[in-house]
């Protein structure tokens, strides 16, 4: 499977294209507290440490998106944009469409200025970014009505695997946060919690199968997968009533003044 990888102005490595396998598991902070070490000694972490990422899904007025996504369905999409921590004026921004199909996670992406970014979305092209991938973008956004619907954030640390297993990366996030305003990455990264506290997901991307090592590691601690997506979490537990309740209330009151 390929990946591109390029180097940014402050030396480290960012990958603009994926297609890899993803486990997704919760975790309790007890198992983390078992599982981390050992996988320490298997692996390297990654030189951006503990670091905040931001992102803001965009969807139809209906989250048409997150509701087909949630029907799971062979193939799936969604679009958000991304940053790694809030951005200043000049920092990277990427637009991104991740997609998933027959159980293989592809994504692509473009960044620049949060400024340039705004523009791009709305059709500009961005100097020195890959042009297929900003066609593919803009015909997503062309098919699609979509506008920024939810902010999610979470802290994350990440490991990488060693010549052993250089196709394997094991992701941990936690305060796992959302909201429904200030829709932009410049705002900050305020939110309410997701999950319950102390909760934390772990991702276990892979470009070919599990290493029998961490097999043997998740099945001695007991530590199985499940179907998770964050912003699918975020709509279930805390936009759905929500929406569906004001929906059901306004479609009442036009029948109620209607039938009056």
């Amino acid at each position: 499977m390929g990946n591109e990888t390029r180097t940014e102005g402050n030396g480290k490595p960012v990958q603009y294209t994926f297609k890899r396998y993803e486990k997704k598991f919760l975790l309790t902070e007890g198992q983390y507290e078992k599982l981390f070490p050992p996988l320490q000694r298997r692996m390297e972490e990654e030189g951006f440490g503990l670091h905040t990422i931001c992102n803001i899904y965009y969807d139809t007025d209906t989250f048409d998106l997150i509701r087909s996504s949630l029907r799971k369905p062979a193939y799936k999409e969604k679009f958000r944009l991304r940053s790694y921590g809030t951005p200043g004026q000049e920092d990277p921004v990427f637009a991104e469409i991740k997609k998933k199909f027959d159980g293989v996670v592809y994504k692509r992406r473009v960044a620049a200025a949060p400024g340039e970014i705004q523009a791009f979305l709305q059709g500009w092209h961005i100097p020195h970014e890959d042009d297929q991938i900003q066609r593919e973008i803009h015909w997503f956004l062309h098919i699609h009505e979509i506008l920024p619907k939810v902010f999610i954030g979470y802290e994350r640390i990440a490991l990488e695997g060693t010549q052993e297993d250089p196709g394997l990366r094991i992701t941990f996030d936690r305060n796992i946060r959302w909201r429904n305003y200030d829709l932009d990455l410049c705002a900050g990264d305020e939110g309410e919690l997701v999950l319950p506290e102390g909760l934390i997901v772990m991702e276990v991307k892979l470009l070919w199968g599990m290493p029998l090592w961490l097999v043997e590691l998740l099945g001695k601690e007991q530590i199985y997968s499940s179907s998770f997506s964050k912003y699918g979490a975020c709509y279930q537990r805390h936009i759905a009533r929500a929406y569906f309740g004001e929906r059901q209330r306004l479609l009442t009151a036009a029948g109620l003044r209607r039938s009056g």
